[in-house]
C-alpha cells in the first residue's frame, strides 16, 4: 500500500533538533529511527541490546573506550551490547538507528540528553 511507504530523506528533513531519534518504521520487535546528531552525546551503554548505526550523511565518531570508530556515509556500525559508548558529530550527522522497541537513546546514563522516541509527524 502506498500508505505504508516511507522516504527516509523526507522523514529526516522534518526534524528540528540532533539527538532526538524519531520513529521511522517498526520491524517485528525493532524501531527504525532515523535521526540527526550534532555534538557530543553522553557516555552510555545499552546493557541487553546490541546497536546499529547507519550514516547516511556527514562524518560520525563512535568513542569507545579503547578506540575511536570513524563513520562515513554508508558506513554501518554495530556497538555491542554493554559496550561504553559516546557518538560525536562535529557537523551535522543524518543517521538511520536499528534497536529493540523500548531502547533509551541514553542508555543506562539518563540525565539531560534522554529523549523519548518521537513519532514522524506527516510522513
Amino acid at each position: 500500500m502506498a500508505d505504508d511507504v516511507r522516504n527516509v530523506l523526507a522523514a529526516l528533513s522534518t526534524i528540528e533538533a540532533p539527538w532526538q531519534p524519531h520513529r521511522l518504521v517498526s520491524v517485528n520487535d525493532y524501531d527504525v529511527k532515523v535521526v540527526k546528531l550534532h555534538g557530543e552525546f553522553v557516555w552510555h551503554s545499552h546493557p541487553d541490546t546490541d546497536e546499529l548505526f547507519l550514516v547516511l550523511r556527514g562524518r560520525l565518531t563512535i568513542q569507545l573506550r579503547d578506540r575511536d570508530v570513524v563513520l562515513n556515509p554508508n558506513d554501518v556500525f554495530v556497538v555491542p551490547r554493554g559496550v561504553e559508548h559516546c557518538p560525536k558529530a562535529e557537523e551535522e550527522v543524518q543517521a538511520i538507528l536499528f534497536e529493540p522497541q523500548g531502547t533509551v537513546n541514553s542508555g543506562d546514563a539518563g540525565g539531560a540528553m534522554t529523549s523519548a522516541l518521537r513519532e514522524l509527524s506527516g510522513s
